[in-house]
């Protein structure tokens, strides 16, 4: 359907459970949910909501975040359209809704080598841009040269070199508040079956050490300096735990899973236990890597 509230040619779904959307399979409705398929369309949307002084939230493949279960108020813009992927010579220009993977899987084929490390992580180029997205020793920090953004204010910006501010799980992004279009990755020329053979065995470690069978919101800490978030949650006699529906993963104590019932409350609270317990016992602060965002159920 078309939705006249918002006055636009452009599908609106409104009161929809994001929990539809998460990787979490958790989170109360958007107020207003709008998928663009061209830049024109989301330049669109975004000038709307200015007009109108509706808050924009923008989502990539909502990975690595967990969205209260009260929900989001004004218009959230899904970028699940916007995966359009481009190589041209060592440079790879991704769409802010293009998977990571694809853009991993991208270079591979191109004998492209640096984003080997990126072979599974699940999100999108616009949420790894966000945060600066990393695995096995690698960061996207280290070969993204250029991202494309509109700003709060509608203006078209580019955004290159050290202005980006890369730091461990930061980004220029979350400074500014814009609106990643689209991301340009500069790459070194490799050998196509070592790149590939790298990037199979990044993820037969993740098979092996990650609870990929379940919903998450994949690595749940910031990794504290000097220690393991894993290994401290098994100290602190935690993996296993459950509340409601999530529990702290048998398999990797840094992930919390959905066990088919959970609700983002559950999540929070499990993660509000991690963090005092972590800090009573050993005195170290677990800062949260993924996303929380939204309004507490009323």
């Amino acid at each position: 359907m078309t939705e006249t509230i918002l006055d636009l040619p452009i599908k609106i779904k409104t009161n929809e459970p994001l929990s539809k959307y998460t990787y979490t399979k958790t989170g109360g409705p958007a107020d207003f949910l709008a998928f663009p398929a061209t830049r024109s369309e989301l330049l669109e949307l975004v000038q709307f909501a200015r007009q109108h002084q509706l808050p924009v939230t923008v989502l990539g493949n909502a990975s690595n975040l967990i969205i209260k279960d009260g929900g989001i108020r004004g218009l959230v813009i899904m970028l699940t359209k916007f995966v359009n992927l481009e190589v041209h010579d060592c440079t790879i220009v991704a769409q802010a809704g293009a998977a990571i993977i694809k853009v991993a899987q991208a270079a591979s084929q191109a004998s492209l080598t640096g984003l080997e490390f990126a072979a599974g992580i699940p999100g999108s180029v616009g949420g790894a841009t966000f945060m600066n997205a990393g695995a096995y020793g690698g960061e996207v920090a280290n070969v993204i040269t250029a991202i494309e953004e509109i700003l709060p204010n509608g203006q078209l910006v580019t955004i290159t070199g050290a202005d980006l501010n890369f730091g461990y799980r930061h980004s220029v992004v979350q400074d500014n508040h814009g609106i990643v279009l689209t991301t340009t990755f500069s790459l070194q020329p490799g050998i196509q079956p070592d790149i590939q053979d790298k990037m199979d065995h990044f993820n037969q470690l993740r098979q092996q050490k990650q609870p990929l069978e379940y919903p998450s919101c994949g690595s749940v800490f910031k990794r504290p300096q000097g220690y393991y978030t894993g290994p401290l949650i098994i100290k602190a006699g935690l993996q296993g735990h459950i509340i409601g529906g999530a529990q702290v993963s048998m398999k990797h104590a840094g992930f919390i899973i959905n066990l088919g019932n959970a609700t983002a409350t559950d999540y929070l609270q499990l993660i509000a236990l991690i963090q005092k317990t972590v800090h009573d016992k050993f005195g170290v602060n677990l800062e949260t890597e993924v996303q929380i965002i939204g309004e507490d159920k009323d």
